[in-house]
């Protein structure tokens, strides 16, 4: 070979190197174009963080609030619409009767009959005069209905205690039974040390807890139903020969001054050092408000204070619907979009569910502009050395002015085994054509300009050759 073709030879080499080299990092670089992507925005408000989101916003017009402290609770979206030291502990007096006949509801049957033992009638006797109670007496047969009803609307403390010890012998591991049930359902500032809410500093619990319990009670059981009775008749007992009609002592039900349309169930309380107390629950449109205030200045005005709270958070928030159909073409399009970046790899999609949140909340001028639904792909990065991966791809919802993460895309991705195609439909229509074109074009390419070089390379041997022959015929 003259030294000439070696340089030739060598040229083409180096050549088809450099363009094997920039084909291979053309087909990277896309692959990461497509996997990773910028983050669109910042600043997104998460699930935990949307609790408090809107105590942050700056609104107008927010009612006057006697009581030391209140909260004014969504429950369907779980957030917190307006507060004051919704979270610090106070005596809830007999807002207490709630949690007591949630369990009750839940464990007994209102058919039951509960015979007044030895230890309720002692229990019942060191209850003082000043408490509202029904009368029991030792040996009494009452039903568990009638003990209910008396507890919620004449706040009848001696009907709440022996319901209390019917369930667990004592008032003090029915205590335990309620403090567990108030952390089941997320209180974390509840402590319970009577059954219907004892004037003690040991009995606390916070706003926020209480809108919780309430929220519980009319949201589970037949407390709602219950709570806004009028009027009820306990039939005559083995020690009472007579009826007793009970009326509800809540200006909820009993009053037109403090009538709400949308009032579904609530307690009142009252003791010296708990003030004037009341949890109440209201419902418009499916919507469900949970108001709760603490140390009211006076017996009336903690209605006022809740309707006024009602009325606002109506008026100024919306609570929106999130459903997994408003999301299903972008989950399509993302879940198409990391299908082609697996092709060419030996991974494959092997789960993918979807966890969303029901609702969320917002202020009414945020929503009445719109939103729109986003899928944030910005971390979703896939290890093509993971023999399995999980990717929790946020789902979002955007306002003009806030993101509100709502929910997340959980994708699996497995490797697939080294004989078992996956999806071999997929594979030939797809990733083979692809790849035969891409091979064929770059070829050709090499093909092509091989050529050139071939033709070029002729062209200068014949014109050498013309000039060797010219320059013998000038020598003649």
């Amino acid at each position: 070979m003259t030294a000439k073709r070696l340089k030739i030879s060598t040229f083409l080499l180096v050549l088809l190197m450099a363009l094997t080299s920039l084909y291979s990092f053309a087909g990277a670089r896309v692959q990461a174009d497509e996997t990773y992507q910028d983050d669109p925005n910042d600043g997104i408000v998460t699930a935990s963080e949307r609790k408090t989101d809107l105590l942050g916003e700056i609104m107008a017009d927010v009612p006057p609030v006697s009581a030391s402290s209140y909260v004014l609770f969504d429950a369907n979206s779980g957030s917190i619409l307006l507060g004051k030291d919704y979270d610090v502990q106070k005596e809830p007096a007999s807002m207490t009767k709630v949690m007591t006949i949630l369990l009750a509801l839940e464990r007994l049957e209102m058919t039951d009959i509960v015979t007044v033992n030895h230890d309720m009638a002692e229990a019942i006797k060191a209850i003082t005069e000043d408490y509202v109670k029904l009368g029991l007496q030792e040996g009494e047969e009452i039903s568990v209905k009638d003990l209910v009803y008396a507890a919620v609307l004449t706040s009848a403390n001696d009907a709440s205690l022996a319901l209390g010890m019917y369930i667990s012998g004592t008032e003090e591991a029915f205590c335990e039974l309620m403090n567990a049930k108030a952390s089941e359902i997320g209180c974390l500032n509840t402590h319970f040390s009577s059954a219907y809410g004892l004037s003690t500093p040991d009995n606390v619990t916070t706003p926020y807890d209480m809108a919780l319990i309430l929220n519980e009670a009319v949201s589970n059981t037949n407390y709602s139903e219950i709570a806004k009775t009028l009027n009820y008749t306990i039939n005559a007992t083995n020690k009472y020969s007579s009826v007793r009609e009970i009326t509800n002592a809540n200006r909820f039900v009993n009053t037109t001054k403090f009538s709400y349309e949308y009032y579904i169930g609530g307690k009142t309380g009252f003791t010296n050092t708990a003030g004037y107390t009341l949890c109440a629950a209201a419902k418009k449109n499916n919507r469900l408000l949970i108001g709760c205030v603490f140390n009211a200045t006076s017996a009336d005005v903690r209605y006022s204070d809740l309707i006024s709270l009602f009325d606002y958070g109506y008026a100024n928030f919306a609570t929106v619907e999130i459903t997994e159909s408003e999301f299903t073409p972008l989950i399509d399009e993302a879940h198409g979009q990391m299908e082609d970046l697996l092709s060419d790899t030996n991974l494959y999609i092997s789960e993918q569910r979807v966890v969303l949140d029901r609702y969320i909340t917002t202020t009414s001028s945020r929503a009445q502009l719109g939103s729109t639904n986003r899928i944030d792909l910005s971390n979703a990065l896939i290890d093509t050395s993971a023999e399995q991966q999980v990717l929790e791809i946020p789902l979002c919802k955007v306002y003009s002015d806030k993101t509100y993460l709502v929910g997340t895309l959980v994708v699996r991705i497995d490797k697939k085994s080294g004989v078992v195609e996956i999806n071999p439909e997929k594979k030939t229509n797809l990733t083979s054509v692809r790849s035969i074109l891409i091979t064929f074009a770059v070829l050709s390419g090499l093909i092509l300009l091989l050529v050139i070089v071939l033709l070029i390379f002729r062209a200068r041997i014949i014109k050498r050759r013309r000039d060797e022959v010219t320059k013998r015929a000038n020598m003649l």
